[in-house]
């Protein structure tokens, strides 16, 4: 899969995919029902997109199109040379989660090039720095990160190696599925506004059943009346289990919430995310790795 994704611009997406299996001699029945595999796949309808052009399609489509034709002939092994470097950030981070689904599914070997750091991290079970030529160190992101074998590879991941490994984590590696700071919604302002005091509590999350409605403070409290369903404040952004860490850093830092609650797949309240969590989970990632 080469660099810029690299489509021929003179052939239909389902042209592009067949390219390979045509020069296989695969026979015509074959070929479409495979273009129609890849695409559905892939996320692109078939029907819709196995006649257009790589023109008509926006730059993450094109992108989801070049996994598509180099998976084509179903290779045991993918060379990917910086596949996803011509894309925007925001379709670039959607378009890695995608692939991470479908390798999750395919199971394939990847040799993955990449310049960037983040993007390895995320991407890779293990990693490969080279310098001029040379293999410097062949190992897990976690190894890597935590045990950069010298200067040069330390220097490369650079010195927020600790924030770089927020990646490696997930929500639910690090938060808390039995926290304290829970109300019903049919508590009653004072009620909660006590229950904050008394075991000074930056803020409490109010569910009804298992579903979350939203949070209250001190400020929220002190001078209603009234339940916490009708008091209650949306959390500005949802985080689930499956999320990285640095996610949730970014939300708890974007919004100033010393804690965020966790969805789970079913987006039911599974527990808390707090920056203690995370530090602990840091320093224990940091600690194992040290000691090893």
């Amino acid at each position: 899969m080469i660099q810029q994704i690299g489509l021929f611009p003179n052939k239909t997406i389902a042209g592009n995919i067949a390219i390979v299996p045509r020069m296989l001699k695969w026979d015509k029945k074959k070929i479409d029902a495979r273009i129609d595999e890849l695409l559905s796949l892939v996320k692109l309808e078939p029907g819709v997109y196995r006649n257009r052009y790589p023109v008509e399609l926006s730059g993450g489509q094109q992108q989801r199109v070049g996994v598509a034709r180099a998976l084509a002939a179903d290779p045991d092994i993918l060379l990917m040379d910086e596949p996803f470097g011509a894309i925007d950030p925001i379709n670039r981070d959607q378009i890695q989660d995608e692939f991470l689904r479908l390798q999750a599914q395919l199971r394939k070997t990847i040799a993955f090039v990449s310049h960037d750091i983040h993007e390895a991290i995320k991407m890779a079970d293990k990693i490969a720095i080279f310098r001029e030529g040379r293999l410097v160190q062949f190992d897990t992101p976690e190894i890597i990160l935590m045990r950069p074998a010298d200067s040069f590879v330390s220097d490369f991941v650079g010195a927020d190696r600790a924030l770089k490994a927020l990646g490696l984590l997930r929500v639910k590696d690090a938060m808390n599925r039995e926290p304290r700071n829970l109300a019903r919604a049919d508590m009653t302002a004072m009620e909660a506004l006590k229950f904050i005091e008394d075991n000074n509590f930056a803020h409490l999350i109010v569910l009804r059943g298992n579903r979350v409605l939203g949070f209250v403070s001190r400020k929220h409290l002190k001078f209603e009346r009234g339940n916490l369903e009708a008091l209650a404040e949306k959390f500005p952004e949802e985080l689930g289990v499956r999320e990285p860490l640095r996610d949730a850093l970014s939300a708890m830092l974007l919004h100033d919430l010393a804690s965020f609650p966790v969805l789970d797949d079913n987006g039911g309240f599974a527990g808390t995310i707090s920056y203690k969590n995370i530090q602990k989970s840091i320093l224990e990632l940091y600690s194992e790795y040290q000691d090893e």
